[in-house]
């Protein structure tokens, strides 16, 4: 019999999440099947609801519910410290998040430890929450620039007992970029072509930059990055390692990371 996973979220169509996890599913043999559904705020918890009734293993959740989420499925520490949630198990009825552990992999496996390193974190929604945690964590110190100037400060302080944060609005951005080591975008700008919140005049060769954007794979952000010679990671980086994480939680096995990063990148 079929086990069902999948992701929810608005907008949709944009996911590589059912290309990625179905591969990990064929490559193990294993008889599930991911699928992508539109969800609307109001039907949420409909959603989620019926998802369970149905026999479905566990869902992630995507933009703009992560924060949401956890005020009808009980949350795991770690998703309860960050106050968002991208993973629901069924089985242990909660919910988690692999966002904070996938982005500090994504880093990690590409040569860079944050501990000590000033990260600038573009945006202040969800996903900011988490990357945020992660990195306090594990010893940066964090600006967190939003246009929403309040809401960074709001976010900064709820993150504060975890570590060295700020938070600020997006003015005077050029001076911001120029004292960070690490710029994280966790905006949805970039999903538009053309569309850029730095620029390469802002950056310089030290720096890395990570864009969780996965689509485009090269964002402008990554172009701009390239041509001042910064060191970039793109967001399928991420989003294959946050998915390994959930394939865990629901499974207990480990996935075929490269399998699971192969047919997000063909996907594309």
């Amino acid at each position: 019999m079929i086990t069902f996973y999948g992701v929810i979220g608005d907008p949709i169509e944009h996911s590589l999440s059912p290309a990625m996890h179905n591969a990990a599913f064929d490559a193990l043999g294993m008889d599930c099947y991911y699928g992508a559904f539109h969800v609307k705020g109001r039907f949420l918890y409909e959603a989620v609801n019926g998802a369970r009734c149905l026999g479905f293993g566990g869902l992630n959740v995507t933009v703009p519910h992560k924060e949401i989420i956890i005020r009808f499925v009980p949350a795991d520490e770690t998703s309860h410290d960050i106050g968002a949630a991208n993973t629901i198990d069924f089985k242990t009825n909660k919910a988690y998040n692999t966002d904070a552990s996938g982005a500090i992999a994504s880093l990690r496996d590409n040569g860079v430890s944050v501990k000590g390193k000033r990260v600038l974190v573009l945006g202040a929604g969800g996903a900011a929450r988490a990357v945020t945690y992660g990195l306090l964590k594990n010893g940066a110190a964090v600006t967190i620039a939003n246009r929403t100037a309040p809401k960074a400060a709001d976010l900064a302080a709820y993150m504060r007992e975890y570590g060295d944060v700020f938070g600020t609005g997006m003015d005077n951005l050029k001076e911001k970029v120029a004292i960070a080591d690490v710029i994280i975008n966790t905006t949805t700008v970039g999903l538009n072509e053309g569309e850029t919140l730095v620029t390469a005049d802002m950056l310089n060769e030290k720096q890395v930059v990570f864009d969780l954007v996965y689509r485009p794979v090269e964002t402008k952000l990554l172009r701009e990055a390239k041509l001042a010679g910064a060191k970039t990671i793109d967001g399928i980086t991420m989003l294959v390692r946050q998915g390994a994480l959930s394939f865990e939680v629901w499974t207990g096995v480990k996935p075929p990371l490269d399998a699971m990063e192969r047919s997000a990148r063909d996907a594309v």
